[in-house]
């Protein structure tokens, strides 16, 4: 939730190709459904918090150096599992983030429902976004 930025527009990608931090556009057309995705998220964080859900998992050596930054909103995944797993590093129960899987199948139906005879893949829209800056 953190590495969206509404008073610049701007999204933050942490650790992309490369292991480099890089920001790209965030449109202003998105900012009403992304603040309400955050509204969502952070229910549902307070949800798990009172069921004695454990933290979001960080980074490195992210936990070590502030502790209490996993239980903060501004860690948490802005799109979460709809369940809670297992984090089989600790044997803990966290919320992980949607699966990558579950971002294809819901790209595809778009795809379908917009009736694109091409093939299209999420890697598609990168480019797409690319071709558009220029």
């Amino acid at each position: 939730v953190k590495d969206l930025d509404f008073g610049m527009c701007e999204l933050l990608i942490r650790d992309g190709k490369g292991s480099k931090d890089r920001r790209t556009v965030l449109p202003q057309s998105l900012l009403p459904e992304l603040r309400a995705q955050i509204e969502r998220v952070r229910k549902l964080h307070a949800y798990d918090r009172a069921c004695g859900v454990d933290p979001v998992y960080l980074p490195h050596a992210l936990a070590r150096k502030y502790p209490n930054a996993g239980r903060e909103i501004g860690w948490q995944f802005l799109f979460p599992a709809r369940s809670i797993g297992i984090d089989p590093n600790g044997n803990q129960r966290r919320r992980h983030h949607v699966h990558p899987s579950w971002v294809r199948k819901q790209a595809r139906a778009a795809v379908q429902a917009a009736r694109i005879m091409k093939p299209v893949t999420c890697h598609t829209f990168r480019h797409t976004f690319a071709t558009h800056l220029l």
